[in-house]
């Protein structure tokens, strides 16, 4: 089991200047993470500013190079054996985040694994369940979400796959894909996600 003081959290921001601030707080109240640390993907709200206020190490893009790529410069610059990761919008809970930590050491990866009517629109649910449907075909295995970007790993497992990793939003099923096919021990973490504050920059069509 790790403990939240080996971990450090990383957080892809992107003009989430409204909540941020939240957001890092509501993690240092409730667990004494070893760094948080807020990528700021080339916001133009002051999305960086408010993370420092509240507590957060930031790394700064010059301009915005998408979600993936803002995850890769956190995971690049952490410090502590296990990474956290999730957005900056608010949807996710401090005390999922504690949870998920917890098991940490008897597995290398743990996915927070979205109950399904607690997932936006219905559009994104039934193509979500279409995913997850072809991962669980690819791996042998029932994956119950696959793109979740709410999730917690080794660091060392994480740097070995950075150059796969996309700079787009389809991080977190790569990872998904590679730790299980690379023989890691991944679960799931059935959570009710929350509602975003703010529009979701995902395109569903693409």
């Amino acid at each position: 089991m790790a403990e939240p003081s080996s971990v450090s959290v990383v957080i892809p921001a992107l003009d989430e200047a409204a909540t941020i601030g939240a957001v890092v707080s509501a993690l240092r109240s409730c667990a004494a993470w070893q760094e948080i640390v807020v990528v700021d993907d080339g916001s133009s709200d002051g999305t960086g500013e408010a993370a420092c206020g509240a507590g957060a190490r930031v790394i700064r893009h010059p301009y915005n190079k998408g979600n993936g790529a803002a995850v890769k410069s956190g995971i690049r610059g952490a410090s502590a054996p296990y990474v956290l990761i999730l957005d900056g919008d608010g949807q996710h809970s401090p005390d999922d985040a504690v949870e998920i930590v917890r098991r940490l050491g008897d597995y290398d990866l743990v996915i927070a694994a979205r109950k399904p009517w607690t997932q936006a629109t219905r559009s994104r649910r039934a193509g979500n369940a279409v995913l997850n449907w072809l991962a669980g075909y690819v791996t042998g295995r029932p994956i119950p979400d696959l793109t979740s970007g709410f999730r917690a790993a080794r660091r060392d497992c994480l740097q070995e796959f950075l150059p796969l990793l996309p700079n787009g939003f389809s991080t977190p099923a790569t990872t998904t894909l590679a730790f299980i096919r690379a023989g890691y021990s991944v679960t799931f973490h059935p959570i009710a996600a929350g509602r975003r504050t703010g529009h979701s920059k995902i395109h569903f069509a693409r």
